[in-house]
């Protein structure tokens, strides 16, 4: 069971918007007026990403993931030490509790869970948080009808049972005894209360994508009964600002900050000039492009005015940006030209230049922090002159204009990323103008958010290059994004965040073992040959890694940045103004 990764800095459709909402018109600009933290009532919180749809089983977005945070809880999470934890549950299943089984069904293995929810975990209109809700959110996951980033971790479960006696508690039997069991937050199984989505989900369970549309995430995403966190959402302007207030029902402490409102700001630009005059108090995760963090520092450093007023908080992070390649494009699936692109771009001058070598270029997709992360396999220093030779070898002339051909045809590729995004709009040109070294002709285009991860890459329908950033978690093996399996298309609603159609033989089966395998030394080396794999086929161009960023009042107290997908907003109630 795989956690799947998710899109960051970015975002997709804003579901609400496509499907109406019933209750996100926005305040009077009275009503509407946030207040800042000196007089210690609330919180404005800067974001440049719109959220998607607020439910847990459908989301992708790490806007969505940020805003869930302070609202919704999943049974189980990582902590800020990257470590994992309960949340709703009152302790993690292992063996040595007694709370895990193995047997054997028809000779195969099999490993059941046993949970048990807080006794005063509660949804935010008083109903108790029970198994039922994990039951129905595995049902409708695992539905054909309904798009999730990672089906598989659904079909992965084979029954979950509700003790009759006391709903509190349940277990979950896998067809398979995977190792990662204990991992049951919302970037794996989503929870959503099945009192109020019931009703729906026996609605339009036979319809596909009828459920999306009809969730009360959806249509009421106000609703107190959907939220069983620390906050509850209270209004929502589309594509202005949302609102959250303290939840009477939570479980835990009650949140010491009134009122937080989390402001949308599409325009990275500015970030800083809304900091300065007061309109928001804090950026977001979400927020600063790392050039944009730098020269904000350097600021900080020079104004002592400012940097009585401010925190600049770093954290090494997850955040992994690259380039897909679509292997459907014919040019692209000659893998010399793959290579090609690794090799005349060097990223030690791109990091340099726009990061002050402070974020360092991706040899693959896992983090040198992780413990998966390995350096034995093929790497691409920057060589010009062999980005050349396998041009020449795959047939690509160079012409009288130093522009390659084969048979006629120019060799060019569109890169595509995120508009209004300064860096990645700086790393388009810079690898346009590495690539015509060699003889590509690299065309440049920008599509908004919603529409790059709405349509074009969710669909698989960017041309050539698409430039975006997946963040995963701590021990969390690709499988979602490189797997066969993962490749969405038509018939399978687009579901799966393999991006690229990469198709590998054997890192499909080292993925597959990696899932059922409790010894962490065998994990790593079916890691490895699955970057192996990666890195000599090349269906992605590694780009670098980015840290997380945020800038915060001097007077909020215990906040922290995780550097994976489960951000600093899980932890809200503990945060204070002083």
């Amino acid at each position: 069971m795989r956690r799947p990764w998710i899109l960051t800095l970015v975002t997709t459709a804003l579901f609400l918007n496509l499907y109406g909402c019933q209750q996100c018109s926005g305040p009077s600009s009275q009503q509407g007026s946030t207040q800042g933290p000196d007089n210690q009532k609330g919180l404005v919180i800067a974001i440049t990403q719109e959220f998607e749809n607020l439910n847990p089983i459908i989301s992708t977005m790490l806007a969505t993931s940020y805003i869930r945070g302070f609202s919704l809880h999943p049974i189980s999470r990582i902590n800020k030490d990257w470590k994992w934890e309960c949340a709703l549950c009152t302790e993690l299943p292992s063996t040595e509790n007694g709370r895990v089984e193995f047997f054997e069904v028809g000779g195969q293995r099999k490993l059941k869970s046993h949970w048990e929810i807080k006794a005063n975990a509660n949804w935010g209109d008083g109903t108790p948080v029970t198994g039922h809700d994990f039951k129905l959110s595995w049902e409708i996951g695992k539905s054909p009808n309904v798009a999730v980033g990672e089906k598989k971790n659904y079909l992965d479960i084979e029954a979950v049972e509700v003790d009759p006696e006391n709903p509190k508690k349940f277990s979950v039997t896998l067809e398979k005894p995977y190792y990662d069991y204990y991992a049951l937050s919302h970037t794996k199984i989503g929870l959503v209360p099945s009192h109020l989505e019931g009703p729906i989900w026996e609605k339009t369970k036979n319809s596909s994508g009828a459920y999306e549309k009809q969730s009360v995430f959806s249509t009421d995403p106000t609703n107190p009964g959907l939220y069983n966190g620390p906050y509850l959402l209270d209004e929502i302007k589309l594509g202005s600002y949302i609102t959250l207030k303290p939840n009477p029902n939570y479980y835990g402490d009650q949140p010491k900050i009134e009122k937080i409102s989390i402001k949308l700001i599409p325009n990275t630009q500015t970030l800083e000039a809304n900091l300065f005059s007061g309109s928001v108090d804090m950026l977001s995760i979400l927020t600063l492009t790392f050039d944009q963090a730098l020269t904000l520092q350097d600021k900080l450093d020079k104004d002592p005015k400012l940097a009585g007023k401010y925190n600049m908080l770093f954290a090494q992070g997850l955040i992994y940006e690259h380039i897909d390649l679509n292997l459907t494009n014919p040019i692209l699936q000659d893998v010399r030209v793959r290579k090609a692109l690794r090799y005349g771009i060097d990223l030690n001058e791109l990091t340099q230049a726009l990061f002050r070598g402070k974020q360092k270029p991706a040899l693959h997709s896992v983090h040198p922090m992780d413990e998966y992360f390995t350096k034995n396999v093929e790497s691409y220093a920057f060589e010009p002159k062999r980005a050349a030779e396998l041009l020449d070898e795959a047939g690509w002339k160079l012409g009288p204009d130093k522009y390659r051909y084969k048979d006629g045809k120019k060799l060019s590729i569109n890169l595509m990323t995120t508009a209004q995004n300064k860096t990645r709009e700086q790393v388009q040109v810079f690898i346009q103008q590495q690539l015509k070294q060699i003889g590509f002709e690299i065309t440049l285009k920008t599509q908004p958010a919603r529409i790059f991860f709405g349509e074009t890459m969710r669909k698989k329908r960017y041309p050539g290059m698409g430039m975006y950033a997946w963040i995963s978690s701590p021990d969390n093996p690709p499988r979602s994004i490189l797997h066969s399996s993962m490749i969405p298309t038509q018939e399978n609603s687009f579901s799966g965040q393999n991006r690229t159609g990469w198709i590998n033989a054997k890192a499909d089966a080292a993925l597959d073992a990696i899932s059922v395998e409790f010894d962490l030394q065998k994990r790593k080396a079916y890691m490895e040959t699955v970057m192996q794999e990666y890195n000599k086929e090349v269906p992605v161009v590694p780009l670098y890694f980015r840290a997380d960023v945020a800038v915060t009042p001097k007077n909020l107290k215990n906040y922290f940045v995780t550097g994976h997908q489960l951000t600093g907003s899980n932890w809200a109630e503990y945060w204070t103004l002083e």
